[in-house]
C-alpha cells in the first residue's frame, strides 16, 4: 500500500510539473495524443512527398496541354452547336419563333386605328395589305395587317372582363374562370383547325398562314369585351344592342378581309366570277365570317343576367 501511494504520488506530481510537462524523453509534448505527421522534419508537408508542386498546384494546366484533350473539347463544342441549329431548324418548321416577331411589331397608333376598324369597318376603303419587296411591311406600318397583339390582349382582358361579371353575380370561383378561359382557347383551336381543314379540302391557294388565321380569329374578343362591359354598365338590353353591332362589324370585316386572300383577283377586284372552285371559295368566305358572331355569342350569353 505504500508503494502504491509513493508511486501515485510521484506520478502526480510528475504530471503537475510544469518543467516535467514541457519536454519529454524524445523531445516531444507528453500531452498530445497523436504525433503530427502534417509537416515532415524537412518542412516539406508528408503528404505531398515525392510529387511535385507545380503539378499539384495548377492541375488544370496538365489537362489543358493534353492534345487528346483539346481534340475532345473541340469535339463536344461541334457537337453541341449541331444539336443547336437542329433543334433551331425543326422549331421554327412548327412553331415559327422568328415570324411571329413580325404579328407583335405594333405600337400605339395602330392598335387604336385597328380597334376603331374592328368596331367602325364601314368606311374604310382600301383593304389591300401593302408589301415591300415580295415582303408585307410590319403592322405598325399598314392597319390591314394582321397582328397577333391585339387577339393575345383581347383574349386575357376577356376573361379577366368575365370574371368581373361572374363576380358581380356572386358566381366567381376559380374553377369557373378557368373552364372559362380553357373553353375558349378549345373553340379558338378548333375554329382555326376546321379552317385549315376546308382550305386543304377546297385546295386553295393562299398565302394565309396558320398564324393569320389565329389573329383574325381571336379579333371576335374586342367585339366581345364591349359587349359584356355595356351588360354590366347597361342590362341585357345594352347588353343585346352592343353584342349585335359588334356581330355585324366583324363580319363585315371578315369578309373584306378575306375576300383578298381567298377570292381570285377578279372577284376581288368586283368581277363576277364563275366556276365551282370559285363558288367553294366564295361559301367558305361567307362560314368563316359568320361563324364569328356564334363564337361571339356562345361565349358571353352566360356572362350577363
Amino acid at each position: 500500500m505504500f508503494q502504491i501511494s509513493t508511486f501515485g504520488a510521484d506520478y502526480s506530481s510528475e504530471f503537475w510539473d510544469p518543467e516535467t510537462r514541457s519536454t519529454s524523453m524524445d523531445g516531444t509534448d507528453p500531452s498530445q495524443l497523436f504525433d503530427d505527421t502534417s509537416v515532415a522534419p524537412g518542412g516539406q508537408p508528408t503528404g505531398f512527398q515525392g510529387q511535385g508542386v507545380g503539378t499539384m498546384g495548377h492541375p488544370g494546366r496538365t489537362l489543358l496541354s493534353d492534345p487528346m484533350s483539346n481534340l475532345a473539347m473541340a469535339y463536344g463544342s461541334s457537337l453541341a452547336s449541331q444539336g443547336k441549329d437542329l433543334v433551331d431548324k425543326n422549331l421554327d418548321r412548327f412553331l415559327p419563333i422568328s415570324k411571329l416577331k413580325y404579328y407583335f411589331a405594333v405600337d400605339t397608333v395602330y392598335v387604336g386605328k385597328k380597334l376603331g376598324l374592328l368596331v367602325f369597318p364601314y368606311m374604310h376603303q382600301n383593304w389591300e395589305v401593302s408589301y415591300q419587296q415580295d415582303t408585307p411591311v410590319a403592322p405598325r406600318f399598314d392597319i390591314n395587317a394582321p397582328d397577333l397583339y391585339i387577339p393575345a390582349m383581347g383574349f386575357i382582358t376577356y376573361i379577366l372582363v368575365a370574371g368581373l361579371a361572374l363576380g358581380t353575380q356572386n358566381r366567381f370561383t376559380p374553377e369557373i374562370l378557368g373552364m372559362q378561359a380553357s373553353s375558349a382557347l378549345v373553340w379558338l383551336i378548333m375554329e382555326v383547325l376546321v379552317v385549315l381543314l376546308s382550305l386543304y379540302l377546297v385546295t386553295v391557294n393562299t398565302d394565309l398562314t396558320t398564324i393569320d388565321l389565329v389573329a383574325f380569329s381571336g379579333y371576335k374578343y374586342v367585339g366581345m369585351i364591349v359587349g359584356v362591359v355595356a351588360g354590366l354598365l347597361f342590362g341585357r338590353m345594352g347588353y343585346y344592342l352592343t353584342l349585335l353591332w359588334c356581330c355585324i362589324s366583324i363580319f363585315v370585316f371578315m369578309i373584306r378581309t378575306l375576300r383578298l386572300k381567298l377570292l381570285s383577283e377578279a372577284a376581288a377586284q368586283g368581277v363576277l366570277v364563275h366556276g365551282a372552285r370559285n363558288q367553294l371559295r366564295m361559301y367558305l368566305t361567307m362560314s368563316i365570317a359568320a361563324a364569328q358572331p356564334i363564337f361571339m355569342y356562345w361565349l358571353t350569353y352566360h356572362l350577363v343576367r
